[in-house]
């Protein structure tokens, strides 16, 4: 039954192009106001459950709304709406600053959650870091002149690094890309901004896989696009029933966060899909240096290097604090993307570019990633197999990447997070990764997941699961 406050607000409008969250945030505020809202609101499940609309969209409104001193929150218990007369600033008061704009709050929209622990998603493991290595060639880039990179020149990469990423990624992945196709980025986060804003207008459609990476989402949604979700089953994202979209992201390689790998049958339909619409499909290859099981797929941008965008970073390799990531554009895209780059200020560390650039040169990057990848699949494999010994769990071994996410009971989710983050571990919670209705499970990471760390995640999990 549909919690009675909903009943005074407007049905969301998912193609307008003002956000679902402020759109619920601006009726509820006006029924409160108005005092057509009353008592408490409903929690975030039941409310996006009558409205058709994630969790995230509805928390975020709340926080709106309680930043605006119409709700009070409280750990723990059900908003409280606070009568029109308290709500807002009294007459006389000390004027407030303007809160964010609409597209403001798109980009503030995504909040991703994590314990801030150990085995986050996405996490190397620090001890495993090169230092000795990595400092080497830093004070060598440090002692070097740059010419024209010490101020504003080689705004999208310095030279050496992108020709030594170019022989790398045609060598290693298939690609079919030279020296000046390719743009340096402070990272995946920035890439996913920039082509948002620079190859889409606002209200184009964009699709995103479902469940998927939030980051994309923020992205998408701050720069105005409608954002669709597309379905991922052991076969990787599914298009067949997708729009024409002029954005598609995909992670064919590993995908996040589920680990299932693009079906060849798949990968023909995505590129098929992008030409019909005239779009591009932006191809996430960022944990494509592990891989453990199965034939090695060459990267989508080898097929269709006209259509194809690929995204890669540096840091699962080595760690995310370097900022460094790359683009590497279809022929003739590469220049409009560099103006776009320089004026929206995405540069990357000009020392740490030639450091990176050396270390892979040296072939000592290729070293320190066969070392890493051999430690991180077995201990994804033994994390994969712990967990299987958990009633109602089933996940299979990694094929790669560096993180694992799987499907729990109904009704277990927030607990278990919960009491993994009391625990110290980093886990996300995978409903978070869901643009559409939540999928409850979870996502950790397994780089630094040692044989205690194991034991002790899974013992945590196993107690949450127990007592349901």
């Amino acid at each position: 039954m549909e919690p009675l406050v909903l009943t005074a607000l407007s049905t969301p409008d998912r193609n307008a192009e003002t956000p679902l969250t402020v759109q619920f945030y601006r009726d509820l505020l006006e029924a409160i106001r108005t005092g057509r809202a009353r008592g408490q609101l409903p929690s975030s499940r039941a409310a996006a459950a009558a409205l058709g609309v994630s969790r995230n969209t509805v928390n975020a409104a709340y926080e709106l709304l309680r930043a605006e001193g119409a709700v009070v929150i409280r750990p723990g218990a059900a908003p409280e709406i606070l009568p029109p007369a308290e709500a807002g600033p009294a007459m006389g008061a000390a004027e407030q600053s303007p809160g964010p704009s609409a597209r403001g709050h798109a980009w503030a929209e995504e909040r991703r959650r994590s314990g801030g622990g150990i085995m986050a998603p996405g996490h190397p493991d620090e001890p495993l870091f090169p230092r000795d290595d990595w400092a080497m060639h830093l004070r060598r880039a440090s002692r070097r002149r740059l010419g024209g990179a010490f101020a504003y020149g080689e705004y999208s990469g310095l030279p050496a690094l992108r020709e030594v990423l170019a022989r790398r990624l045609a060598a290693d992945r298939g690609m079919q890309v030279a020296p000046d196709d390719i743009l340096i980025t402070p990272g995946s986060q920035a890439s996913l901004a920039l082509l948002a804003l620079a190859l889409a207008d606002p209200g184009d459609t964009a699709l995103v896989e479902e469940p998927g990476y939030p980051g994309t989402r923020a992205a998408f949604r701050g720069a105005g696009l409608s954002t669709l979700p597309l379905p991922v089953d052991t076969e990787g994202a599914d298009v067949s029933a997708a729009p024409r979209a002029r954005l598609t992201y995909l992670t064919p390689a590993n995908q996040y966060p589920m680990g299932h790998r693009l079906s060849l049958r798949r990968r023909a339909e995505a590129l098929d899909h992008a030409r019909i619409s005239d779009g591009f499909l932006v191809e996430d290859d960022y944990d494509s240096e592990f891989h453990w099981h199965g034939r090695e797929i060459a990267a989508l941008q080898g097929s269709a290097p006209e259509r194809v965008i690929a995204l890669g970073t540096a840091a699962k390799a080595l760690m995310p604090a370097l900022r460094i990531g790359w683009i590497v554009a279809p022929p003739g895209l590469a220049g409009p993307l560099r103006a776009a780059q320089r004026n929206l200020g995405l540069a990357a560390n000009v020392h740490a570019q030639a450091a990176l650039a050396e270390f892979m040169e040296t072939g000592r990057y290729r070293a320190h990633l066969r070392r890493i990848a051999k430690v991180y699949g077995e201990r994804g494999r033994a994390l994969a197999a712990a967990l299987r010994s958990l009633p109602g769990i089933e996940v299979a071994d990694p094929s790669g990447g560096v993180q694992i996410g799987f499907r729990l009971p109904e009704g277990h989710e927030a607990s278990a997070l919960t009491a993994l983050h009391a625990a110290g571990f980093g886990t996300a919670a995978l409903s978070d990764y869901c643009l559409g209705p939540p999928q409850e499970g979870l996502i950790t990471g397994f780089a630094e997941a040692t044989p205690d760390r194991i034991a002790r995640f899974t013992a945590t999990l196993g107690r949450v699961l127990a007592a349901r």
